[in-house]
This record gives C-alpha cells, sequence and structure tokens, in this order.
C-alpha cells in the first residue's frame, strides 16, 4: 500500500472577522466566538467530559477533524486541571490536510497561559507532514496524541481503538462533504466502545442520519454562539457489531510484566509498558544489561526511501520518526550520548534518488548531488546521497540504561531462563535446574535469538529466527591523524556506515554473516571495514594506509527473520482449535498464548525500531489505541509467519 502524499493546509489570517480560514473550502476554521468556547461546549460537555474519565485508567477519544488543533488542547488542559482525572488520555485524529507547524504557531499565538504552554509543547513536537500515524506524547506519556494524517474514510478502516468518545469537526458538510460521508460513518461502530459518546456543532440531516445508521441514539442540544442547536449521539447498535480482531493475548487487567532481555528490546519495551501503567521486572542473563550487539559505541537511527513505498520502507519511516520524537530532547539535554542533525545514505542514481525524495516532505528526506553530500559532510565522496534531517546516531547502550531508569523497571542480572511454564493466569520464568527466577501475568519475550527456545516449538519454527554475526572496527584519532585521513561531519550510510565518535574516533562497519558464531575479531573483516570507510568517505589512500594495523572492534549477532521486518505482538499458540484455514490465514485471527507477547527480530535497525515496535507491543497488552495502521500491524505482527503458512500449505512459512 503506497502511502498517500499529503497536501498540507493553506491557512488565511487576515479575514475580515479574524478568524483563520480555509480558502479552499471557503470556510472558517471555527466560530467567531472563539475555538475553546466551542470546543468546551461543544466536545467536552456534549461527551459529558470531564465526568465521564473520572477515575478511569484511561480515556480513549477520536477525533474526524484535527484542524488547528484547538479540541485537542481543551481536552489536554481540561485533563489536567481535573483532580479527578483518568489515569492516562489518548486523543486520536484524523487530518487530511494538516497546517504546516509556523501556521499551527501562527493561529495559537493568542492563547492565553496555561494554555500557551501546551500549545508549545503541541509545536516542538509537531510531526513530518507524511501520511502515516504519527504519536506524540506529553505529560510523561499519559497524553498522548495519535496524528493520522490523510483521508478520514482511508484511515478510519485501518485506526484500532476503542473511543469512549467521538468529536465530529470537520469544515461544514455542504463544504467539505467528504469529511462527513456514509463510509466515515460506517467505519465507526468498530471504533466505539459500548456506550460511547459523539458530539458535533453539525445538524446537517447527512449527520443525524449517518450517526443514527452508525447505531448512535441521536438527539439535539443547545448549540453554541450564533447556532441553536447541536447534534449529540450515544452508541446503541440494535445488534452489537463482532469486536474487531485485536490480536490481544494479555490477561484482563493486567498489572505486572516480565521481560526477558535487557538489550535495546527488552529496555525499550520495559519503558512503553511502564507508560501503559504496568510494574516492570526484567530479568537478563549477562552481567550487564546491553551485553549483546546493544553494546555497540554508536548506532545509526534513519528513515528509508523506497520505489514502491512498501512495508519495510513504511516501517523504517514511521519507527525513525517516533525515534526522533523519542530521542532527540534526551539528546539535546545532555541525558544520552548521540547527535541527531542527520544522516547521509549514499546512492548511485541522482535522477531517481531526486525523484523518489521529492515525493516527500523535505524535513523527512533531501536529494543532495555528489558535491553537495561532500562539501556538507567534510569529505572527498564522489556519489550522490539522500540526507534524512531527523537521523543521526546515539549509543545504544546508553540508551538501554536511560531507558531502565526511566521505566522504574526492576532489573535482574545472571538470570538465565530457560523456559516459560503458564500456571493459572501467571507466567513463571524458569532456570536450566527449574528454578522459579520471576512470574508476571504478562511475559515479553525481547532476548534476541533465545526466543525460539523459549515460545511454543511451532512459533519458533514458522519464525525462522536467526543470528547474523557482525564485526564493526573502530579507527582511533590518533590513527587517522597519522594517515592525513578526514573525519566526516555526519554519520554516512550506504551498505555500511561511517560515524565519527566524540573524541575523534571513528566508527565502520559491518559485517553481516548469517550462521557464523565465531567470536574473534577477523582481519578478513577487518579489511571490509576499511573498504566501507573508502567507498563511504572517498579515502581509498587512508583505508589502504590503515590496513596494515591492527583495529580493535567488537562481534555481536543481531537477530532477525527472512523477511527482515521485526517480531512484534502476542505469541501465535501452539494449538488453533475452531479457526478455520481463511481466518488463520490473517494475521489479526490467529489465536495468541494468553499473556505471552515477544518484541524480536529487529536486525541491523534495532535502535531505528525498538522504541516503536515497544509502543506497538505495549499497546496490544494494554488494550490502548494501536500507534501504527492495521496494515503495518499485519507486516509485523508475530503470527504473520503462521498465516502465511495458512494460505500457502505446502510451501514453507
Amino acid at each position: 500500500m503506497k502511502t498517500e502524499p499529503i497536501t498540507p493546509a493553506t491557512i488565511g489570517f487576515d479575514h475580515a472577522d479574524g478568524v483563520p480560514h480555509a480558502p479552499a473550502f471557503g470556510d472558517r476554521y471555527h466560530p467567531r466566538a472563539g475555538a475553546l468556547a466551542q470546543a468546551a461546549h461543544v466536545f467536552l460537555r456534549g461527551n459529558g467530559l470531564p465526568g465521564r474519565w473520572a477515575g478511569r485508567a484511561r480515556f480513549a477519544i477520536l477525533e474526524t477533524g484535527f484542524g488547528l488543533g484547538h479540541n485537542f488542547l481543551a481536552t489536554w488542559e481540561a485533563w489536567r486541571t481535573d483532580a479527578a482525572r483518568c489515569a492516562r488520555l489518548h486523543f486520536v485524529s484524523v487530518e487530511r490536510h494538516p497546517p504546516r507547524r509556523q501556521d499551527l504557531v501562527a493561529a495559537h499565538r493568542a492563547l492565553p497561559e496555561p494554555l500557551a504552554a501546551r500549545a508549545r509543547a503541541l509545536h516542538a513536537a509537531w510531526p513530518v507532514l507524511t501520511g502515516d500515524l504519527h504519536r506524540l506524547a506529553f505529560e510523561a506519556g499519559r497524553v498522548e496524541l495519535l496524528l493520522a494524517f490523510g483521508d478520514a474514510a482511508g484511515w478510519l478502516r485501518r485506526l484500532q481503538l476503542q473511543a469512549d468518545a467521538v468529536f465530529l469537526d470537520g469544515f461544514a458538510p455542504a463544504r467539505n462533504p467528504a469529511m462527513w460521508s456514509p463510509e466515515v460513518f460506517s467505519a465507526l461502530p468498530a471504533l466505539c466502545a459500548p456506550e460511547a459518546t459523539a458530539a458535533t456543532w453539525s445538524t446537517a440531516r447527512a449527520v443525524r442520519e449517518g450517526l443514527a445508521t452508525a447505531g448512535f441514539e441521536v438527539h439535539a442540544a443547545s448549540g453554541f454562539a450564533d447556532k441553536r442547536e447541536m447534534t449529540l449521539g450515544r452508541f446503541a447498535p440494535r445488534h452489537r457489531p463482532a469486536p474487531p480482531a485485536r490480536r490481544q493475548a494479555a490477561r484482563p487487567r493486567a498489572d505486572g510484566a516480565l521481560v526477558i532481555g535487557a538489550g535495546l528490546a527488552g529496555a525499550c519495551a520495559a519503558l512503553a509498558l511502564h507508560e501503559q501503567g504496568l510494574e516492570v521486572q526484567v530479568l537478563e542473563a549477562g552481567a550487564s544489561p546491553a551485553a549483546g550487539a546493544s553494546g555497540n559505541p554508536a548506532g545509526l537511527v534513519r528513515g528509508l526511501v523506497t520505489r514502491d513505498d512498501g512495508a519495510h520502507a513504511r516501517w523504517h519511516r514511521a519507527a525513525a520518526l517516533q525515534a526522533w520524537q523519542q530521542l532527540a530532547p534526551w539528546v539535546d539535554a545532555g541525558r544520552l550520548p548521540g547527535r541527531l542533525d542527520g544522516v547521509l545514505h549514499f546512492g548511485d542514481d541522482p535522477v531517481e534518488m531526486q525523484r523518489l525524495a521529492a515525493a516527500w516532505p523535505s524535513n523527512y528526506v533531501q536529494s543532495w548531488s555528489a558535491a553537495q553530500a561532500a562539501q556538507r559532510a567534510g569529505i572527498a565522496g564522489t556519489r550522490p546521497a539522500w540526507w534524512f534531517p531527523q537521523g543521526g546516531w546515539v549509543d545504544p547502550a546508553a540508551l538501554v540504561r536511560l531507558a531502565l531508569d526511566v521505566s522504574g523497571a526492576r532489573l535482574r542480572l545472571h538470570a538465565t531462563v530457560a523456559r516459560v511454564h503458564c500456571q493459572g493466569e501467571r507466567w513463571i520464568a524458569l532456570d536450566a535446574a527449574g528454578a522459579a527466577l520471576a512470574e508476571a501475568e504478562v511475559v515479553v519475550l525481547a532476548g534476541g535469538a533465545s526466543a525460539d527456545t523459549l515460545a511454543p516449538a511451532e512459533a519458533a519454527r514458522a519464525w525462522g529466527l536467526g543470528r547474523s554475526r557482525g564485526q564493526l572496527n573502530i579507527v582511533g584519532s590518533a590513527q587517522l591523524r597519522a594517515a592525513g585521513a578526514t573525519v566526516p561531519h555526519l554519520p554516512l550510510a550506504g551498505a555500511g556506515y561511517v560515524i565519527a565518535l566524540p573524541g575523534g574516533d571513528v566508527l565502520c562497519g559491518a559485517t553481516q554473516a548469517a550462521g557464523d558464531d565465531d567470536p574473534a575479531l577477523r582481519a578478513a573483516d577487518q579489511a571490509h571495514n576499511l573498504e566501507v570507510f573508502a567507498r563511504l568517505t572517498g579515502q581509498a589512500a587512508v583505508a589502504a594506509a590503515l590496513g596494515g594495523a591492527t583495529l580493535p572492534g567488537r562481534v555481536a549477532w543481531r537477530a532477525q527473520v527472512a523477511d527482515r521486518l521485526p517480531l512484534i505482538g502476542g505469541v501465535p499458540a501452539a494449538a488453533q482449535p475452531g479457526i478455520s484455514t481463511p481466518r488463520l490465514a490473517q494475521p489479526r485471527h490467529v489465536l495468541r498464548e494468553p499473556g505471552l507477547f515477544i518484541l524480536g527480530a529487529l536486525g541491523s535497525r534495532g535502535i531505528t525500531s525498538a522504541l516503536l515496535g515497544a509502543r506497538v507491543l505495549a499497546a496490544l497488552v494494554a488494550d490502548a489505541p494501536l500507534p501504527v495502521d492495521t496494515d503495518l500491524l499485519d507486516a509485523i505482527d508475530a503470527a504473520r509467519h503462521a498465516a502465511r503458512a495458512a494460505r500457502r500449505p505446502h510451501r514453507p512459512a
């Protein structure tokens, strides 16, 4: 599925009534009486808020038009000032023409404090305008904004949540009929929790009939400002729709989780589960966290551009943008070593690279000529490159430690799990002697390739989880000076990588060898890594001069599966009773082991994938709104291999 290009909103700020307006729709963004006053009257009070969220663990709101964000800001402020607020607020909003950051700033210029402070936080987090689902987190993750940029009807078919309240907002039905189409209303039943409410300022007949057809009891209420009435609804369908397939395998009301593995996957899982309100314990077989590939000195964060914009490109774009949202504030605050001011990815076809980059916003990717790339990186390169502005590098081991610290997880080292056993509604992790190490309602397998020894044998066979050996080498600053080398100003990538580390050393690598268990540094692999240095920096003579030295380095193993996408979600159950073959062919219908999850197979892009992957996992555990669309979830689902086997019973999974 190719991602829909996004056309940002054109906003006029010079209308006679002083209200921002949309020339393309011939309509205003809000009434003259004020966007915040309308939000309070129509959308908050119309949905019984803040009263309805009092004392709840979470409350989810679905909005059909984000506009300039006033409804979100008003809802966030109401939540913040309510002593009886829900523990977590999820606000999911669709917008086909999102504003640019500078227009959002202009629209919020007159907001009073403290609401203006909320607006500034929104501006700082405002995402790249790509047709993806963007997660923005506030209040230490307790307030979550999911922004789906693109067509409302299309997105509502690909979201997964159970909304407690619906804000139906947008330009007038006569001016923007697509926002109020039958396709929009028919998508609502699958997205609404029992007794969900809906509110809108519109009283158009098509709106009332659309809500009624979707299963809402509809009635009128006193309107706002110059509107005599508004429309309210309560979700009470005559025939309850079947619950959507949610791939949920968690125990009801689970409040604790056990994570096996303290690398990038395990640490990020602990952080995401903590944000969802679970207490987490982490078991690590080694003497310290980040003992495997997560212990490398540096790793890249970057997106991906491809011709077809398939699952790989969409996953790595969404994951890279989410990683930047989380990591950039930590790097800027000095909490995490790294630099996130861009990555250069080299290619060979400047015309094709320029064509592909032109389809995306410039703050996601740009196409640079060989001369531009060389000048910006300070190297003698001769190849064109993509520049990913919201990319860079961080120290993965430091990230692991920081994520574990923020999560508050209890970490137990030297704890090798031989198997996990379900007893009643709890999972018990056992060592090789059969002694219990820990137990919890939820277990997350995050220990890399060891997951195949802990999961049911049928699931492990379907995954085909393997290990790829990688060697990297470090060229010291003194050696570089002696060889007359130029150190690049930016991280370089393209069938390998070169990263300048603090202090002047340069990291280059890495090799990839499946089924290779040799832990020793090898001269042949060092030669390969120096060839990467020569190719990416244009310094073949320097690489040759360095070839006679024995460089320090590191060997580690990455877990991956054949399709090179992560394994995320509930582990498929050993048996699938009562599930027909056609249903088994869809990952969402595969039965799961209750409470047993995996976050693994992150491969060579572990830093990029770990944070979004962990948040997908945690949303599945907590039954919270998912931060990826359902098509993308199919591509990373831990049951996808079992589904493929059902579709092709006589072929390997």
